[in-house]
C-alpha cells in the first residue's frame, strides 16, 4: 500500500463527527482553497458547489469526506446524499462551513474533501478520432475551468496543462468549470517533451496524431484544415503565446480568424473555437 493511501485511511479514521470551532484540522482544509502547496502536499482539494460536488462523485473522484452544515431542512440533494455518503461526513458549524465555501451570503449545505487524481498519462484510452487539448503555462485558474468546460461539451479526451501553470484544482478553476474538471482526465505535466514522447508512442502504433497549435499569426485558416483525424490541439499562454517548444513541435499553426477591435480572443475561447470546428468537420453531412 502506498504511503499516501495509507496515510489517507489513517486521515479519514481520525475525523470527527463534528466540528464546532477554528482547529489544526479546519486550518488545514482552509488552506487547501488558498495554499497549492499544501494541496499538492496531502493529495487533497475542497470542492464547492452542487454540480462540482455530483460530477465529482459521478465520475469516480475519491471524496474523503463529506462536509455538512447540519441543518435541519435539507435539499433532496443533500439528503439523498448524506442518506448514503461517498465518504465519512463530517459536521461543521454554519460559520465554518461558511468559510469554506467562500460564500458571503451563508454556508453551503454540503462540500467536499476529495483526493486530487493522478497526473498520470496511462490514464488516457485515445482512439483513431480523439482530441486532446494542452494549455500551455496557463496563468489563470478560471481559464483552466472554462477551457475544461468546453473540452468535455466538445468531447475531447483529456485537458493536458503543461509547464509552470496556475492549479487546475484551484476553487477558482473547479468553479469556472461547473464540474467539468472531473468530467474528463485533467493532468498537469511538467513540459511538452512527455506529452511529446507520448504522442511519438501513439504514432509508432499507427495512429496518425497531428499536433494543431493556435495563433493569432499562424498564417493558415483554422477552418481550412484537415482535423478529421486524432488532434493534440495545444493553446499557449494568455499574454504570451506556445513556448518555443510548443510551437516547433506543432505540425501546422492556424489562427482563428477575428474582426472588431479586439486585438485577440481569450485563450480558452480560442480553444473553445477550434474544438467547435473539429466537431462540425467530423459531423456526418446532413441532407435535405
Amino acid at each position: 500500500m502506498s504511503h499516501r493511501r495509507s496515510a489517507a485511511r489513517e486521515h479519514r479514521s481520525s475525523l470527527p463527527a463534528r466540528l464546532e470551532r477554528r482547529n489544526a484540522l479546519f486550518q488545514q482544509w482552509q488552506a487547501l482553497l488558498t495554499n497549492r502547496t499544501k494541496r499538492a502536499r496531502s493529495g487533497e482539494m475542497i470542492i464547492q458547489g452542487v454540480r462540482p460536488i455530483t460530477q465529482a462523485i459521478a465520475h469516480g473522484v475519491e471524496i474523503r469526506a463529506l462536509l455538512s452544515d447540519g441543518r435541519d431542512q435539507a435539499s433532496r440533494w443533500a439528503r439523498e446524499l448524506l442518506e448514503d455518503p461517498p465518504g465519512p461526513v463530517v459536521e461543521l458549524a454554519p460559520e465554518l462551513m461558511a468559510e469554506l465555501g467562500e460564500r458571503e451570503g451563508g454556508a453551503p449545505e454540503l462540500l467536499a474533501l476529495a483526493a486530487v487524481p493522478s497526473d498520470t498519462l496511462d490514464r488516457l484510452t485515445p482512439t483513431d478520432a480523439s482530441v486532446v487539448v494542452v494549455f500551455d503555462r496557463p496563468s489563470g485558474p478560471g481559464n483552466i475551468g472554462s477551457l475544461a468546460r468546453s473540452a468535455d461539451a466538445f468531447g475531447a479526451e483529456a485537458l493536458l496543462i503543461t509547464g509552470h501553470s496556475a492549479d487546475a484544482w484551484d476553487p477558482a478553476a473547479i468553479r469556472a468549470s461547473t464540474g467539468s474538471l472531473f468530467a474528463l482526465p485533467v493532468l498537469r505535466i511538467p513540459s511538452h517533451r512527455e506529452v511529446l514522447e507520448w504522442i511519438g508512442a501513439r504514432r509508432a502504433l499507427g495512429e496518425q496524431w497531428t499536433v494543431l497549435g493556435l495563433d493569432e499569426t499562424g498564417g493558415h485558416e483554422l477552418s481550412l484544415e484537415d482535423l478529421a483525424g486524432p488532434t493534440l490541439v495545444v493553446i499557449g499562454n494568455e499574454t504570451v503565446g506556445m513556448s518555443a517548444g510548443w510551437r516547433e513541435a506543432c505540425d501546422v499553426i492556424a489562427e482563428i480568424p477575428i474582426g472588431g477591435s479586439a486585438s485577440s480572443l481569450n485563450a480558452a475561447v480560442a480553444g473553445s473555437v477550434a474544438l467547435y470546428e473539429i466537431q462540425r468537420q467530423r459531423r456526418p453531412t446532413r441532407r435535405g
